[in-house]
């Protein structure tokens, strides 16, 4: 198969510009210093690109992890054309034939004397420890070069989960959140819970029914005795008893069990005793989708049904906040409809238009918006040029912003069924961070979940 291969010039990338790859290493990778497999042209290397212009240098100082970075830099990003000019990458571990190296390449400055980047460069095995990181700068290309690769037999892996795993390193040495459990009383919401404890990301309290939550220990043979159980006679009570205690400071977090979301959120929401702030609350889905080359958000896809202008400009500015707190620069973020231009039938394209120029006036902060975008113009470059959308957003969002929750839902819903997306869920805009999975959600899902809703809570802090 076929596919096309293009390069990034030095006037496409800005800082806070990211891509990902992974590859699983083989006897060859040790023995020739080189990659062949999917998107990375199995050509950069032994053609030369990778090994000309100083790229040798990183393959030499660093071995295969300098090979990596090397073929991946030539390859794909920024490509074909960019200088090597210096280096500080550092191997942090051993690795060995079928380790999963996960490398993630993020612009970290840009000097427009003599076109200098500088790529922050982070690669992880496959049970998420740090193996190399370091800096390379490079000069990147002045000319668009777009060339034809192969992918073959040996195709690009790509690893669920990698990026949950990426949280879970940023998470690393901060002090665990304090987190109501609520209704946690079958085993899929008990065991993310308990999963998410051991990994120092949450300091869980269960709360439900007493009896149930022991059943389910049982059943999934997990011990539970290391955390306190705040008991009640139902799932309503639970949710209500979760929240209080957010609202008092007694827990930092809330994390949805085996209740359905409306039960949980009618007590979030109340005038009274609930956790609202001057912020609409909402929710941002946190994608894994292994084919897209970032961290991926969809907002709102579970609170609010028909947002309003309004609306969307505090659902706009938590999602920003959330993604700045995760360490991505100036989020990319596209303001979704089924057309990329302004119609008066059409509202929600009317809606984006109006956002965009209230970020230019300031109203939304802390990142760059376009819209109205189709979807495929937001995360298709290919798509954008066809349509001749010139665009900082377009094709390469970071940020996808629903018109209403049908839409929100589906879009969510295909990337985790179609395209084999992990999906993580946080609520927003309310005194503390919720996280809300899905009854379905598998347990790398609960802990993405948590990880975020740490990061952004200390961030906060």
């Amino acid at each position: 198969m076929t596919t096309r291969i293009e390069n990034r010039t030095f006037k496409e990338l800005s800082v806070g510009d990211s891509d990902s790859y992974s590859h699983t290493l083989t006897p060859q990778d040790f023995e020739r210093f080189s990659i062949a497999a999917g998107e990375l042209d199995p050509a950069a290397v032994e053609s030369g690109l990778a090994t000309t212009n100083g790229f040798q240098a990183i393959a030499g100082s660093s071995g295969w992890g300098g090979a990596l970075v090397a073929a991946m830099i030539a390859g794909r990003f920024p490509g074909a054309g960019t200088e090597f000019l210096g280096q500080t990458l550092e191997t942090k571990g051993a690795a060995a034939p079928g380790d999963v190296i996960s490398l993630a390449l993020n612009v970290k400055s840009k000097t427009p004397a003599g076109r200098r980047i500088a790529l922050d460069c982070r690669g992880v095995n496959q049970r998420g420890d740090l193996i190399l990181s370091g800096t390379v700068e490079v000069a990147a290309p002045s000319e668009k070069i777009s060339r034809r690769g192969v992918r073959g037999e040996t195709a690009e892996v790509h690893e669920k989960g990698r990026r949950y795993r990426r949280l879970l390193e940023m998470a690393r040495g901060l002090a665990p959140l304090k987190t109501a459990v609520v209704h946690p009383v079958d085993e899929a919401s008990l065991v993310g819970a308990v999963e998410a404890a051991r990994e120092g990301l949450i300091e869980a309290i269960l709360i439900g029914p007493e009896a149930k939550i022991r059943h389910a220990a049982e059943q999934a043979r997990i011990d539970i005795s290391p955390y306190e159980i705040v008991s009640t006679e139902h799932s309503h009570a639970a949710a209500q008893t979760a929240v209080a205690m957010a609202r008092s400071g007694a827990a930092e977090a809330v994390m949805k069990g085996a209740l359905h979301t409306d039960e949980l959120m009618r007590a979030v929401v109340d005038s009274q005793l609930g956790l609202r702030t001057s912020r609409r609350i909402s929710h941002v889905f946190a994608i894994d989708a292994p084919s897209y080359p970032r961290a991926l958000f969809i907002t709102d896809a579970a609170i609010n049904i028909y947002p309003t202008l309004i609306d969307k400009r505090d659902i706009i500015q938590n999602a920003i906040d959330m993604v700045l707190a995760l360490g991505i620069v100036s989020p990319r973020v596209a303001i979704l409809s089924a057309v990329e231009t302004v119609s008066p039938d059409i509202k929600s394209t009317l809606d984006a238009a109006a956002l965009c120029k209230m970020a230019d006036r300031g109203q939304i902060v802390g990142g760059i918006l376009d819209g109205p975008l189709a979807f495929d113009n937001a995360v298709s470059a290919e798509a954008a040029r066809t349509k001749g959308i010139v665009s900082p957003v377009a094709g390469r969002a970071d940020i996808l912003v629903a018109p209403d929750i049908e839409a929100g839902n589906m879009l969510a819903k295909q990337l985790e069924y179609l395209a084999d997306a992990e999906m993580a869920g946080v609520v927003l805009g309310a005194r503390a961070p919720i996280m809300l999975t899905s009854r379905a959600d598998k347990t790398i899902a609960r802990i993405g979940s948590c990880a975020i809703a740490l990061l952004l809570a200390r961030h906060k802090r």
